[in-house]
């Protein structure tokens, strides 16, 4: 986020929403740096105009910066960046924490860390390198120069020459180091990082086990490519394929095929299969694909049942997507809690491991609620007969 506001903030299903979502964007572009301690942040008036949203939504947002001492009001002048608490007080420690960038997956993972540093009185330094792997080393170079005591790193482990040697690199630090959302799976018991991670791995194979209760003897899985979390996934689903005894389906496309026309080509793989349901990583494709299907003349979810990978955008698709939500607001709280405990047990501090099985929340695109009304009816039906 540069030093203005990014973009619309987009739809939510309420008020409250629309307006806790400007704060956190704002929160944190001040934690990034983007606006500098004492600088004048946009007026109501410029964000209304410049993220679609009511006066009032965004004096709320306002108002909760205030509220949380990251922004203060100076009558007849604005509203400015606050000196912050750890600059008037020198925090008990200070943790480093580095993210691909603090857009859709992270916002939530960065809101749990700050909600666990900020209840222990510990202060925070972000660095993003926007999926840039050759500016990793230089941002974590930023963060230990500045004086944090542990890390709480988001590495590139994918497309690289050698995962295995990055990670023991990251791991050999001066500074204790918690890995989120990346670990090294093919090390099995050798793994001596500490991460905390969402087992997509069991978020897949939960998705495909709830189409295939709905009624469905296979399903496909559709994916972007290139991505870290594309893998546990693929396992999952492997995993469901065989345990439910249906040959497995997986067809993967490029970001920029998906974004170029691809789910059309897609979807027509699927129809020639005869397959009716799919898991698709992550929303923004689930969304591409279940617009292809409108334009084919298939209905979601009565010819074609999706459930979605991510659940960011989800419920904003024109049919809502049943999906999988990774739980990112614990995950983060939980790996600052780990480094936090690193920080003050050292060698005693048992090596924590944590995975966390992601949730499945049902919307109209898997088609539940058709079986839901479906059942009612048989029930009353036999009801009925019992009664004669």
């Amino acid at each position: 986020m540069a030093a203005r506001a990014s973009g619309r903030v987009r739809d939510a299903d309420s008020r409250d929403l629309k307006f806790q979502h400007l704060a956190d964007e704002l929160r944190r572009g001040i934690l990034a740096g983007s606006w500098s301690v004492g600088t004048k942040l946009p007026t109501e008036a410029q964000l209304a105009e410049e993220t679609g949203l009511s006066l009032t939504t965004v004096r709320r947002a306002f108002e909760e910066l205030v509220q949380q001492e990251l922004v203060v009001r100076r009558q007849g002048a604005g509203s400015f960046v606050a000196e912050r608490r750890a600059s008037r007080q020198r925090a008990r420690y200070t943790v480093g924490v580095l993210l691909p960038d603090t857009r859709l997956y992270y916002p939530r993972v960065l809101q749990g860390i700050e909600s666990a540093l900020s209840a222990a009185g510990v202060g925070l330094q972000l660095s993003t390198y926007n999926y840039e792997a050759a500016r990793e080393d230089g941002c974590i170079e930023f963060l230990i120069d500045a004086g944090v005591d542990g890390l709480i790193l988001v590495p590139t482990l994918i497309g690289i020459e050698d995962p295995h040697a990055r990670v023991a690199h990251l791991m050999g630090l001066e500074v204790p180091v918690v890995l989120l959302e990346r670990s090294l799976t093919d090390l099995g018991p050798a793994d001596r990082t500490e991460h905390v991670c969402s087992d997509h791995q069991g978020g897949a194979y939960d998705g495909v086990t709830h189409l295939h209760r709905l009624g469905h003897p296979s399903v496909a899985l559709l994916t972007r490519s290139s991505n870290p979390t594309e893998a546990a996934v693929v396992a999952g689903y492997l995993r469901a394929a065989q345990d439910l005894g249906f040959a497995p389906l997986h067809i993967s496309a490029s970001k920029s095929e998906w974004e170029n026309g691809a789910a059309g080509d897609l979807l027509k793989q699927l129809q020639a299969t005869g397959t009716a349901a799919a898991l698709v990583f992550g929303d923004r494709e689930a969304t591409l694909l279940e617009s292809a299907a409108r334009r084919a003349g298939l209905r979601v979810p009565e010819d074609l049942a999706l459930v979605s990978y991510d659940d960011e955008l989800a419920d904003l698709a024109e049919v809502p997507l049943t999906a999988i939500a990774p739980p990112k607001h614990r995950v983060g709280r939980l790996a600052a809690e780990v480094l936090l405990r690193r920080l003050t047990e050292g060698a005693e501090c048992p090596l924590h491991q944590i995975r966390l099985r992601p949730r499945i929340v049902i919307r109209e695109s898997c088609g539940a609620h058709l079986a839901a009304v479906g059942a009612h009816a048989e029930l009353a039906i036999t009801e009925g007969k019992s009664c004669a």
